[in-house]
């Protein structure tokens, strides 16, 4: 028998489902009238935060809210409200931990009253609501007074030491993977152990090397695209196709294939593009939000997708949610700018600008920053400013067109402004919304978002010389080495921001004209060269000085690439096919092999 989860996200069970004929009742979005509706009539509050392409979504619907004893009690003693999770950033990255479905109950003052992860059959559900409308009394006890505020940015070395043997320790040694219940690429563990890899580390090479075969078992082999996770062992896929697992595949895969020049992680990385631009690109060239995990809602599909293309176009196509997002667009054209550096496919370049320019077109505010949505219920929300920004980076990085590393300055001050949060005037990390989802609630922080900002903002430093984005980095850092927070997994993220904080990058400059045929080599040897923390530029004097002076390079008579690495720059290479071998040997490489 087939192994079921209970959540998009979580728990396991096996259920099977008789479905009865829907109650129907009065959702709303989420609101402070709708909370002090639920307060002036003396009721509780239930929010149901679901996703679209979420099976177990659909099948709460379908056995839970219209069983009509349920039904009734929901109509009479609570305020009912429904919210798409990926339409509010800021519920979603707060109740992550408990779906999808998220099921949350609250009293009419928004304090949390219950928290359920997943699918809850209709005898639990109504045995839970019974319970809360008796006594509606919180069953967590809420935490409260100030954050300890570190004094160092940085991680010291014994923390470090005990978040590296987390990361080893989560691995499954068995199937590889980080993580042993849902199998999946979290990105960071990944990247982490690649960079290990390149650095002569041949247990994280093996581990990378099973890892990124075993994931292949979930990258649909018909449409393309990955699947969002499987249960235990790669074998069992849950069939939806969202916004961050695509941009996830697409940057391991790429990277692992400039790193390797593994035919295989290649074709991965392509199946993914593959499915971005079948299923997913939008007539304004933007791309869709996901694909829903069933044809039939409510109905496990994988007979359907076991289908080869014309058997499954013969019944149709789940469900595509064609809302377009800032930021999942900003995921999107990351990846597709990590697969260009490897591959040099004009393509993929074109994609990514494409998706980036909808984004200034259709998503820019005022202060630089970007909404979520064409109409956001609330906001701005940080993830939006800060993927865009750290797309818009990623184009300057892989064109020298100086027009995107305006945007990403713009996008990264936007964020200064919006999201940042002092402790006792310490800059103590950044919020996910600029405004609480409830009056007198503190700032909800999201963990992958303050390390994401760091490494973006580091970069932006790196190629700007500007100290508020320095500034930006060791605030988001400071958030990030509470010693609780730093050591919950998986940790890699935090150490890699760490490792760039306390680095230089990789610094390669092309000096020449744009126009010029051997500078336009050099320039994509630099890109393919396989570094994941970098500082690419190409000085075209025509243009005037670089962005960040801090070094002098000499006027030559033909294009060339220089190396700064460690306090020191290399002779000038001129040879585009020279390129890989003279790097490795100035910095003396010897990378295990995927």
């Amino acid at each position: 028998m087939r192994r079921l989860t209970l959540s998009c996200l979580s728990f396991l069970a096996v259920v099977f489902f008789s479905f009865p004929a829907h109650a129907k009742l009065n959702w709303q979005g989420w609101s402070n009238e709708a909370f002090a509706k639920a307060k002036a009539e003396n009721k509780l509050v239930v929010l149901d935060l679901e996703a679209i392409w979420c099976h177990w979504c659909h099948v709460m619907e379908e056995k839970t809210y219209s069983n009509p004893e349920i039904a009734k009690i929901l109509e009479d003693k609570f305020v009912l409200l429904r919210v798409d999770q990926d339409s509010r950033p800021d519920l979603s990255q707060r109740y992550a931990d408990y779906g999808w479905p998220a099921t949350i109950f609250f009293d009419g003052s928004g304090t949390e009253l219950a928290k359920r992860a997943g699918f809850i059959p209709p005898d639990k559900f109504l045995a839970l609501i019974k319970k809360l409308v008796a006594k509606p009394v919180p069953e967590e006890k809420v935490e409260t007074g100030k954050p300890d505020v570190p004094q160092s940015p940085y991680l010291s070395a014994e923390l470090k030491k005990k978040m590296k043997a987390q990361h080893f320790k989560q691995y499954d040694t068995k199937h590889g993977g980080w993580g042993r219940v849902h199998k999946f690429i979290f990105g960071p563990s990944e990247e982490l152990a690649l960079t290990d890899a390149r650095n002569g580390d041949k247990k994280s090479a093996k581990m990378m090397t099973t890892t990124l075969e075993q994931a292949k078992k979930i990258i649909d082999p018909v449409w393309g695209g990955a699947y969002q996770y499987s249960v235990e062992d790669w074998d069992e896929p849950h069939f939806e196709k969202i916004a961050l697992t695509q941009a996830k595949f697409l940057q391991i895969y790429a990277q692992a294939a400039a790193q390797s020049k593994n035919a295989g992680y290649v074709q991965a990385a392509n199946d993914i593009k593959r499915f971005l631009k079948d299923f997913l690109l939008s007539p304004d060239k933007a791309f869709y939000t996901s694909m829903d995990a069933d044809l039939v809602k409510g109905t496990h599909s994988e007979d359907f997708f076991a289908l080869d293309d014309k058997g499954r176009r013969a019944k149709g196509v789940p469900t595509i949610d064609k809302n377009l997002y800032a930021r999942e667009n900003g995921w999107y054209a990351q990846g597709l700018l990590t697969l260009y550096s490897a591959s040099g496919n004009e393509e993929d370049l074109q994609l990514a600008k494409d998706a980036m320019n909808w984004a200034l077109k259709n998503r820019l505010r005022k202060d630089g920053g970007f909404n979520h949505a064409e109409k956001d219920a609330a906001g701005p929300y940080l993830g939006d400013s800060l993927e865009v920004g750290a797309a818009l980076l990623a184009l300057y990085e892989n064109t020298g067109e100086r027009k995107w590393l305006d945007g990403a300055r713009n996008a990264a001050t936007s964020i200064s402004k919006n999201f940042s949060v002092e402790v006792d005037g310490k800059g103590f990390g950044f919020k996910t919304a600029a405004s609480t989802l409830l009056p007198n609630q503190k700032p909800d922080y999201d963990r992958m978002e303050n390390v994401r900002t760091v490494r973006f903002t580091n970069r932006l430093y790196q190629y700007t010389g500007d100290d508020l984005f320095k500034k930006m980095a060791e605030q988001a850092m400071r958030y990030l080495v509470q010693p609780k927070l730093a050591t919950e997994l998986p940790t890699a993220g935090t150490l890699l921001a760490d490792e760039e904080m306390i680095r230089p990058p990789l610094h390669l400059t092309i000096v020449g004209p744009k126009a010029d045929a051997s500078a336009k080599a050099l320039f994509k040897a630099g890109l393919a060269y396989p570094a994941q923390f970098r500082r690419i530029e190409w000085w075209d004097k025509s243009e005037g000085d670089l962005p960040r002076k801090d070094v002098t390079y000499p006027a030559l008579s033909k294009a060339a690439l220089f190396v700064c690495t460690e306090g020191r720059c290399s002779l000038p290479m001129f040879e585009a096919s020279a390129v890989p071998a003279k790097i490795d040997a100035l910095l003396k490489v010897n990378a295990a092999t995927l």
